[in-house]
């Protein structure tokens, strides 16, 4: 989809797929974006990733395992995946942490772009999080705004 404002800006609205494997699963997903900025018809402006849902996050970090595995330590210890719920009795499922996780982190990341190029630091990398219990095929809505 297409926008033109008032012939100062445009939006295009387009989408990434992903499959995700398991809770905590940490996903580089800055390629992905940078391709789809390539396509686009903006060359500056702002890209709004969006992952629809309540269990799971955008965020940005230094993708390597070290760091991959401090994440998953640090999350645990503070909503640890096995704890009770509220939300389990709710509707008997087991993905309470999920949420929590989801709300603190966030599920959208707006970055900026100059030559349709994402402008990120040296070591950093957009990610996608999943908190849900069980592989998802997930898609990302990227709101790409600019001219």
């Amino acid at each position: 989809m297409n926008y033109e404002i008032e012939g100062f800006s445009m939006v295009e609205t387009r989408k990434i797929e992903i499959q995700t494997k398991k809770h905590l699963d940490i996903i580089d997903i800055t390629d992905k974006i940078s391709d789809e900025l390539s396509k686009s018809n903006i060359k500056n402006g702002i890209v709004n990733i969006f992952i629809p849902g309540s269990t799971g996050a955008i965020t940005t970090i230094e993708y390597e395992e070290g760091l991959k595995k401090d994440l998953e330590i640090f999350l645990e210890k503070l909503l640890p995946y096995h704890a009770h719920y509220f939300h389990h009795n709710t509707w008997g499922d087991d993905n309470g942490c999920g949420h929590l996780l989801s709300a603190l982190l966030k599920t959208s990341l707006t970055v900026p772009f100059v030559n349709k190029k994402l402008i990120l630091g040296t070591w950093q990398q957009i990610i996608f999080f999943e908190f849900d219990t069980r592989p998802r095929y997930r898609e990302i809505i990227l709101q790409i705004i600019g001219d």
